[in-house]
């Protein structure tokens, strides 16, 4: 695996991180390195879990330029981020409440290659407007963007809580091995957590955990825990299609309880 994530690492963008905006103790960043392994799902899902368990959420649409939160939420939104970053709005004007979940969302723009190619100056603003917002709030998701480019490092960087999403497939568990060092060296105290995603049962999704555990452990010498794992369930994929969250839909499916057990275990760990 070491060999693959060397040729990963030589074509990742490096610059400069500001290291000058305060973590937020209630931010979480879901984060993966790699696309298509659900990561908006499970942000949707865990903001609801959290929600409902009391803790007043926002969700926040960080994959710039690619945001697909209001889609899979059904969601008609009058004001974005892009408003934001065009200086027309303030970030506590375009917070939206989601009334099915219970928790309130700030919708990206997808397609937007503004907001991709925001300069760090400005992402550093961000930052410190998503702190000062944060602070109304219990816990903040923050849906981040795949890969390691700027806007992901930064904004990843502010949160003191990154839950790393993976799949069994080798690009995906690559990927976020990268994700996790480029991470680990800029931003050392950020406390990093796993979740397996999509998983065929319990034991293959602890081998997963095991494999990606195994790189951590051996080459960046860290052993960043098991927060849970997610089992595949065709009831993801209808629940998306209806777009209606699953909690909602099937409560009691094994998708849903996993993530709720996930949502517990981030309330006890703070």
């Amino acid at each position: 695996m070491e060999n693959q994530i060397s040729e990963e690492l030589k074509i990742m963008p490096r610059g400069p991180i500001s290291r000058s905006v305060r973590k937020g103790r209630n931010l979480i960043a879901v984060a993966s390195g790699k696309g298509g392994v659900g990561k908006t799902w499970f942000s949707i899902t865990l903001a609801q879990a959290l929600s409902l368990m009391r803790q007043k959420t926002l969700l926040f649409d960080a994959d710039f330029g690619l945001a697909n939160i209001d889609i899979q939420l059904g969601l008609m939104t009058q004001y974005d981020l892009g408003s934001v970053v065009a200086g027309k709005l303030t970030l506590n004007q375009v917070v939206q409440h989601y009334d099915k979940g219970r928790f309130d969302v700030i919708a990206g723009r997808s397609g937007s290659a503004g907001l991709a190619s925001m300069p760090i100056g400005r992402l550093q603003i961000l930052g410190e407007d998503l702190s000062l917002l944060a602070s109304s709030y219990n816990k903040v998701i923050l849906d981040m963007g795949a890969g390691v480019e700027k806007p992901v490092r930064i904004l990843s960087g502010l949160a003191e809580k990154i839950i790393v999403l993976c799949t069994d497939e080798p690009t995906s568990l690559t990927d976020a091995y990268a994700f996790i060092k480029i991470m680990t060296m800029q931003y050392p105290k950020s406390e990093i957590g796993i979740v397996v995603n999509q998983a065929v049962n319990i034991r293959e999704g602890q081998r997963t955990y095991d494999t990606l555990l195994k790189a951590c452990t051996n080459f960046l010498k860290i052993n960043p825990p098991l927060l849970g794992i997610v089992r595949r369930d065709t009831r993801v994929r209808d629940s998306i299609r209806n777009q209606t969250p699953i909690i909602n839909r099937y409560p009691t499916s094994e998708a849903a309880e996993d993530v709720i057990s996930i949502a517990k275990k981030v309330l006890a760990n703070g």
